[in-house]
């Protein structure tokens, strides 16, 4: 907890209303700096145009500053080098006055590497550095590929000599702070610091219209990122197997961004599998939007554990709807749903298909049961 009346500066990347989770919730945390008394700055991105407010909160102040930076591919190697290079570097110099007027500096996983420019500014600065982990890089360029380059392996050796500079970590989950352990981490650094629900979401929040086509189907909604990190292959052939084989009452509603989700469509569309795919929704609508579908839909690969956690879990928590985790028993996810109250959750290993379509037909009686009563199981269902 920081010194009542300290001047923090909090830098992350897309603040909104662009899309991104971390400058969703680094808003979040910054507003809530404020509260506790402390003169904040708040510095990230925008894909439009450079904006700056200032408001009082409670006993502090807060000034939000967000430059402006093109997007890009991720997919598209050398030019994301590139971008994080100019990004970073104009993150640090653009917010240099404020960096050195501050006693704390929080900075989070995104844009990528930003820990290469601000703990080395810190030899100049001298201020205390908070490392906010909501993704771990290089590691991420890591596990997905089977053998990294000496190049990668070179940057991730560097990455630890910078960690090891760092005052302390904000981690999300438990599976965080035991990859930051296992690199030597002193555990009196790491705190677990969790996020919630972006938005308010309770029993009185109102949904969208659900989408045209969908009567007497029930909508299992993915929503934000499906990226390189998010498991495919298991839940794809399940709900290959659900519609050929099964009762092919889910119809996947894709409200997502990422390679995979267009991965993921391309996959459905070939196969003539029902579905449907809309753009994410203005952060005012999210809240609508996550009450909106019988049942969500979670999924991380095995390898990403402890280094991304879906953030999407703790709206998707708070709906009161049912969940279909596709991972590992060992991520926060499953941590996280577990101990909330009862809401449907199933869990299904990666690569587990029979489970996953196993696991649909089962939600789908249930949910059905919850609706229209007792007696609602679907005739044609096929025991797996």
């Amino acid at each position: 907890m920081p010194t009542t009346s300290s001047r923090i500066v909090y830098l992350c990347d897309w603040l909104p209303p662009d899309y991104g989770a971390v400058g969703q919730y680094a808003t979040i945390a910054a507003r809530k700096l404020a509260f506790e008394g402390n003169d904040v700055v708040l510095g990230g991105l925008s894909s439009k145009a450079e904006r700056e407010t200032e408001e009082v909160l409670g006993q502090g102040k807060l000034k939000t500053r967000a430059i402006v930076a093109s997007s890009y591919e991720k997919q598209r190697f050398f030019r994301r080098i590139f971008w994080t290079i100019a990004t970073n570097t104009r993150l640090t110099l653009q917010f240099w006055g404020d960096l050195r007027r501050s006693n704390e500096i929080v900075f989070t996983g995104s844009p990528p590497l930003l820990l290469h420019w601000i703990a080395p500014a810190n030899l100049i600065l001298r201020k205390r550095l908070i490392y906010r982990i909501t993704d771990f890089h290089p590691e991420c360029l890591m596990a997905a590929s089977a053998s990294p380059s000496i190049v990668l392996r070179a940057l991730f050796a560097l990455t630890l000599f910078w960690r090891r500079r760092i005052d302390g970590f904000e981690v999300l989950g438990e599976d965080q702070r035991v990859r930051l352990q296992a690199i030597g981490i002193d555990p009196a650094k790491i705190v677990l610091k969790r996020d919630a629900s972006p938005v308010p979401v309770s029993t009185d929040t109102l949904p969208l219209t659900r989408p045209a086509d969908t009567d007497g189907k029930l909508l299992l909604l993915y929503s934000g990122n499906w990226g390189v990190a998010h498991d495919v292959e298991t839940f794809v052939e399940a709900y290959r197997w659900h519609h050929r084989q099964g009762s092919g009452r889910f119809v996947l509603w894709l409200n997502a961004v990422g390679a995979n989700a267009g991965n993921v469509e391309a996959a459905l569309v070939k196969d003539g599998l029902p579905h449907i795919r809309t753009k994410p929704v203005p952060l005012e609508e999210l809240a609508a939007l996550l009450v909106t579908p019988d049942a969500h839909l979670i999924t991380l690969s095995d390898a990403y554990v402890g280094y991304v956690l879906p953030s999407k879990v703790y709206g998707c928590i708070a709906s009161g709807l049912p969940i279909l985790y596709v991972g590992s028993e060992k991520s926060d996810v499953h941590l996280l749903c577990s101990e909330a109250p009862p809401i449907g959750y199933t869990r299904v290993g990666v690569g587990d298909v029979r489970d996953c379509a196993a696991a649909l037909e089962r939600m789908a009686d249930r949910i059905q049961e919850r609706i229209l009563g007792a007696g609602a199981k679907s005739s044609d269902r096929v025991d797996l």
